[in-house]
């Protein structure tokens, strides 16, 4: 909780608490109840309070603020504007000096106050500048959390791309992304945990406030394509081969939803990979919690890149079969990756499943 209590420029006193929030739960504002010389106004308090900040609970007095006044006047009163950055300060010294006093204890709390910090990093700029000191980041490799400033430090010398960016790798579900964060973690890569309603809009923000700093969610694309170092790995399948092998897949699969993509991986990564591009999955996370993506994007058909791995001893043994064997293997395959992505539902799995019961009789 955070107390306020003020008598220069400007009267105000009150108590501020941050609400326990669960995943998934709806924020709920008008918590602030706002008296003047303790008669109560009213406890819808936004445009009064900044935005992010009318998540709180807890009560504010002051008798600067007037009676029985219309809230467009309230909006434009001068102390009432001085009050709202005051109480804004206030919040952002006291979670520094809680950081500062008690890091163990406030990493311990992070993950109830964190939402509230996050929407109001993207929301209020002075603010912004405060809470880079003591906003958290969470590895799902160590689970250890970092600053900003000691995160990109951790990972400079290993997730710098070839442009100088340096590539934060982050999971938006630890469970569902396993594979791909223990891949990464083999690759001596670390992965952060982003799980808020409003991450979308947090990379947004740290990436256009932070000098060449970039994020990626891991299972976005190929880490060879997510951190980019310039090099290139072999394909044991010539140019003609690689042509045929997709242009087979392409047809077997005779839809607008799938990108066919080769690439040369290696011989024990999957044969097939589902990935959605990062931009498209983030405009379309942003539109869908309001704001920051493209107008409809809500409504844009979804599409995934197929990435065949041409080093795969499949891809030989697909390029070598013919008719229904040869469309049952690139099936397989694909719902195989599907399933990896927790995307293979409904009919589609009934039918996956059926056919991996077929193969073992």
């Amino acid at each position: 909780h955070i107390h306020i209590n003020v008598d220069y420029p400007f009267d105000l006193t009150g108590i501020l608490f941050f609400p326990k929030i669960k995943p998934n739960m709806e924020l709920q504002k008008n918590k602030i109840q706002l008296y003047q010389s303790q008669v109560f106004i009213t406890d819808n308090v936004e445009g009064i309070v900044p935005d992010f900040l009318t998540l709180l609970h807890g009560v504010i007095d002051s008798k600067d603020i007037p009676l029985n006044v219309s809230r467009s006047y309230l909006q434009a009163d001068g102390n009432v504007k001085k009050i709202s950055g005051h109480i804004t300060k206030k919040v952002a010294d006291k979670l520094e000096e809680m950081f500062k006093a008690d890091r163990t204890d406030f990493e311990a709390k992070w993950k109830d106050i964190s939402v509230i910090i996050e929407y109001g990093m993207v929301t209020e700029e002075k603010f912004y500048e405060r809470a880079k000191k003591f906003n958290l980041l969470k590895s799902v490799i160590d689970d250890h959390h970092y600053t900003m400033e000691e995160y990109l430090e951790k990972i400079s010398a290993l997730q710098t791309d070839k442009e100088g960016q340096r590539v934060i790798l982050y999971a938006s579900n630890a469970d569902a992304q396993h594979s791909y964060i223990q891949k990464a973690k083999a690759e001596g890569y670390d992965v952060i945990l982003l799980e808020s309603p409003i991450a979308g809009h947090s990379i947004q923000k740290f990436e256009g406030s932070e000098e060449k700093v970039r994020f990626a969610r891991v299972d976005s694309d190929l880490l060879d394509k997510l951190i980019p170092k310039g090099d290139e790995r072999p394909s044991i399948l010539t140019d003609k081969e690689v042509e045929s092998l997709k242009g087979h897949i392409e047809a077997a699969l005779n839809s607008k939803t799938y990108t066919v993509r080769t690439e040369a991986l290696g011989s024990d990564d999957a044969p097939m990979l589902i990935t959605i591009p990062e931009f498209m999955r983030r405009m379309k996370e942003m539109s869908a919690t309001g704001g920051g993506g493209l107008m409809g994007m809500g409504d844009f058909p979804v599409s995934y890149d197929l990435v065949v791995n041409t080093n795969h001893p499949l891809s030989g043994k697909i390029l070598q079969a013919e008719g229904e064997e040869r469309d049952g293997l690139i099936a397989h395959a694909k719902d195989l990756a599907l399933l990896q992505q927790n995307l293979l539902q409904g009919e589609a799995l009934t039918s996956f499943v059926h056919r991996a019961m077929d193969r073992l009789v």
